[in-house]
């Protein structure tokens, strides 16, 4: 496992202390968790989703709206 050094500012630090207590684990593991969670989730989602938009299809996309039939706006929803 790395250490990492981080500087945080006393109030932020504070927060990260009152999450974990109520999490019950050590402000470490919290941000650990945290980090994984969030940022690694977030990459790896926008990785997939551009990988699934790199595979698709715009002419079949389009021959699908095609399908939808042409309605007047509903009063309000224009």
């Amino acid at each position: 496992m790395t250490t990492l050094n981080l500087t945080l500012p006393n109030s932020i630090q504070r927060h990260l202390q009152e999450m974990a207590d109520l999490e019950g684990v050590p402000i470490d593991q919290f941000i650990t968790s945290a980090v994984a969670e969030k940022k690694i989730s977030a990459l790896t989602a926008e990785t997939y989703l551009q990988t699934r938009a790199d595979r698709a299809d715009p002419a079949a996309f389009q021959a699908i709206l095609d399908q939808v039939p042409q309605r007047t706006p509903l009063t309000g929803g224009e």
